[in-house]
């Protein structure tokens, strides 16, 4: 009898051991992979940052990465390369055009501007590079000019197009209501304020200038100022057209019809 009690006492003692210890049955996974490795590190921990894998792998993240490196601030350092009909060149991805700033210099214009009303013509001229004699533009000063137009007219202003001819001319180039011929146009149109501005190059692009002149007064009555970065002007690329009054010996030639 004695025996088989003894028997029993060693089985029980015997299952006991093979049981986890209180602190294995509360340990955390760090600790059980801390027993493993020997070392922890919180990456061992099986916790995954949602937050800082969605970011990594965002569209507008990985766009930055695929386009250049990115900064602290979130610019893009190297530009990506752009191919035109004209060849290839650097340039930031774009979300913006001149049409947007001149936008916002409409409204400022707009939100000053005094005795211009619906029933008042206005014309718009180029703008002008500020350190010249205020008769030489580029592409940039022209299409503010174009994008000005579309502007005015939203606001319901009548503007005038004092380039416009009386007569269709027919060519093989095309057929075309405009020209910067003098001869073709008007002598007088009625305009009663015109919008004209200067261009001053800056080393992150070029500030703006504008302002409505009354045509007999000259009087400023509206004025806005903005500035256009670099990378927006540098997006407007000059067509085969521009490049077809040459300079050949000091002498501009100008190629007619």
């Amino acid at each position: 009898m004695k025996f088989f009690s003894f028997l029993l006492i060693l089985t029980i003692l015997a299952g006991c051991s093979s049981l986890p210890s209180v602190e294995q049955l509360f340990a955390s996974p760090a600790d059980d992979s801390e027993a493993l490795s020997g070392d922890y590190s919180p990456g061992q921990s099986g916790v995954v940052d949602i937050d800082a894998s969605a970011v990594a792998n965002s569209p507008a993240n990985l766009q930055m990465q695929s386009a250049g490196s990115v900064d602290a601030f979130g610019s893009i350092v190297k530009p990506a390369i752009m191919t035109a009909s004209t060849g290839s060149y650097k340039s930031m991805p774009l979300t913006k055009h001149i049409g947007d700033y001149v936008r916002n210099m409409a409204q400022d214009l707009v939100s000053n501007m005094e005795f211009v009303s619906e029933r008042t013509p206005v014309a718009v001229t180029h703008f002008s590079l500020i350190d010249s004699d205020l008769k030489q533009t580029n592409l940039l000063g022209q299409q503010m000019a174009e994008s000005f137009v579309h502007e005015f007219h939203q606001f319901r202003m009548p503007v005038v197009e004092f380039k416009a001819t009386q007569f269709i001319r027919v060519t093989e180039m095309g057929d075309f209501v405009m020209s910067r011929d003098f001869l073709d146009l008007k002598n007088s149109t009625a305009i009663q304020y015109v919008l004209t501005g200067t261009m001053t190059k800056h080393q992150g692009g070029f500030i703006v200038n504008a302002r409505m002149l009354g045509m007999q007064s000259n009087v400023v009555v509206a004025s806005a100022q903005s500035f256009i970065p670099f990378y927006i002007v540098d997006a407007l690329l000059p067509s085969g057209s521009s490049r077809q009054n040459e300079i050949v010996d000091g002498v501009r030639i100008i190629r007619g019809e």
